[in-house]
C-alpha cells in the first residue's frame, strides 16, 4: 500500500502491517445506492434544462426535446439520470429560485417512473425534485449553499453527492490555490462527511466527487485524476464527473465540448479502472459500450 503524507515523498507499505481503521474504508464493499449497481461503474446520464451550461445549454429547453433526450440515454443503459435547471458552470450567476423551480416543474412528469436525480443547490429545488420522485440529490456545494439544505437531505434520509468545490461558479475559476490538490480535496471531502454524519445523514447514503474543474487548474485536476484512487480511502462511493471538461482541451488541443467525446471516453475508463462507482456522463451510448468493452477485456 502506498501512503502519502504532506511534504514527504510517497512510501509503500505491506498492506497487513495497517490495522482495520486504514484498510476497513478501502476493503468493505460498496453498497448500491439509489437503484444503482454495485458490483460495476453506474452510469449518471446527464440532462441540463439550462440555457446556458457549458456543453449542451439550450438543447433540452424544451420539455418534449428534454424527455426525448431522457429516454434516449434510458435506452441506451444509463442508471440513473442527472436533471440540473441552474448550470454551475465557470462564471455562471445563481439562477434564482422561481426560475429553476419553474425549469425543473415543466420536465417533472416525463421523469416519473424514471430512476433520476436532482443536480441542485437549493433546498426548495431539492424538496420539490424529491417529491416528485427524485432517488438522489446531487449538491455541487456538498450541502453548504443553501443553510437549509443539510437538515432537509438528512430528514428526508435520501442519497447524496457531496462534490468539493473551491468557490462559487462566478469565481472559482479566478485564482484556485492549494498547498497539495490531492490531500486538501480528500482533507476537505472527510471533514464535510463528518459534518453530514454529525447532523444525521447516515454514512452509506453518502457519495464523494472530487469536483473535476471546479476551482481547479489543470495540474490540479491531473492530481486528483493521478490520485483518484486515494479517495477509496473516505469509505463512501465515489463519482467523477469530467465529461466534456475544459481539461480536456487543454491537454488534447482546443477541441469544443461537443467535440470532446475520446478525451471524455479516456476519463471514464480511467475512473472504472480506478475503481469509481460512478461516472456522470453527456454522451451515454459511447460510454456504455467503452465500459462494456473495458470490461470484458480485463476478465
Amino acid at each position: 500500500m502506498e501512503i502519502l503524507a504532506r511534504g514527504e515523498p510517497p512510501r509503500t507499505v505491506p498492506a497487513e502491517s495497517l490495522g482495520d481503521a486504514v484498510l476497513g474504508p478501502l476493503t468493505r464493499a460498496r453498497l448500491g445506492v439509489a437503484g444503482l449497481p454495485g458490483d460495476r461503474t453506474a452510469i449518471m446520464g446527464i440532462l441540463n434544462v439550462t440555457p446556458d451550461s457549458f456543453s449542451d445549454g439550450g438543447r433540452h429547453a424544451a420539455p418534449a426535446v428534454a424527455m426525448a433526450a431522457t429516454q434516449a440515454m434510458v435506452r441506451a443503459g444509463a442508471d440513473i439520470i442527472d436533471v440540473g435547471a441552474e448550470s454551475t458552470r465557470p462564471r455562471a450567476a445563481t439562477v434564482d429560485l422561481q426560475t429553476e423551480t419553474a425549469r425543473l416543474a415543466a420536465v417533472l412528469p416525463g421523469l416519473v417512473g424514471l430512476n433520476w436525480s436532482i443536480d441542485s443547490r437549493k433546498a426548495t429545488v431539492m424538496r420539490q425534485a424529491l417529491d416528485g420522485g427524485a432517488a438522489l440529490v446531487n449538491d455541487v456545494s456538498a450541502l453548504g449553499h443553501d443553510p437549509a439544505a443539510l437538515g432537509l437531505v438528512a430528514a428526508r434520509g435520501c442519497p447524496i453527492v457531496l462534490m468539493h468545490a473551491q468557490g462559487s461558479p462566478e469565481t472559482m475559476q479566478d485564482a484556485p490555490t492549494y498547498v497539495d490538490a490531492l490531500t486538501d480535496v480528500y482533507d476537505w471531502l472527510a471533514a464535510r462527511i463528518a459534518d453530514c454524519e454529525a447532523a444525521g445523514i447516515d454514512r452509506g447514503r453518502i457519495i464523494a466527487d472530487p469536483g473535476i474543474g471546479f476551482g481547479k487548474t489543470l495540474a490540479h485536476n491531473l492530481a486528483l485524476l493521478r490520485g483518484l484512487t486515494l479517495f477509496h480511502g473516505l469509505g463512501v462511493p465515489l463519482l467523477l464527473g469530467a465529461s466534456r471538461k475544459a481539461l480536456i482541451a487543454r491537454i488534447a488541443g482546443d477541441a469544443p465540448p461537443d467535440q470532446r467525446l475520446p478525451g471524455s471516453l479516456a476519463l471514464a475508463l480511467h475512473a472504472a479502472a480506478c475503481g469509481v462507482q460512478i461516472v456522470r456522463v453527456h454522451d451515454v451510448p459511447e460510454t456504455v459500450q467503452a465500459l462494456t468493452v473495458w470490461r470484458a477485456a480485463q476478465n
